[in-house]
């Protein structure tokens, strides 16, 4: 087993039906997997899941809880600083909401970011330090 390694990311959204329709406009595509109450996207090795608020917080065994976004940040790597403003112009286009233009930033790269209509944050960015397989996997340098 590798411990360190994370194969499903879910956000909790307020309207899945909205949500859905947002990471569409995105250009991912729902898999067949998918069901009412859940939608997966295949990602690179991994799985994005949505699932309403309110039910994630009872199959967390916590239900009523209030769950929060904005705490964390996820985010994509692109080769060059053009991908990312693509990126950045995509999401904005498709509903997201700008929180930081791409920008040169202080340890040598360029990124930005955006928070989805529930306001889950993605960094988009090009780190000169992390390059990026043919596949655009990300490999931490040795």
């Amino acid at each position: 087993m590798t411990p360190q390694r994370v194969t499903l990311i879910t956000l909790g959204v307020e309207n899945l039906a909205d949500a859905r329709a947002f990471y569409g406009r995105l250009g991912w595509v729902e898999h067949r997997e998918s069901q009412p109450a859940v939608a997966f996207f295949q990602m690179h090795g991994a799985v994005l899941g949505l699932f309403g608020r309110a039910d994630l917080a009872a199959d967390q065994g916590r239900a009523g809880a209030p769950l929060g976004t904005g705490a964390i940040t996820l985010a994509q790597n692109f080769a060059t600083e053009t991908e990312v403003d693509a990126a950045f112009a995509a999401a904005l286009a498709a509903g997201a909401t700008a929180l930081k233009r791409p920008e040169k930033v202080f340890w040598g790269g360029y990124s930005g970011y955006w928070a989805d209509p529930d306001g889950h944050v993605w960094e988009v960015a090009m780190n000169p330090f992390w390059p990026l397989a043919p596949d655009g996997s990300l490999t931490l340098p040795i």
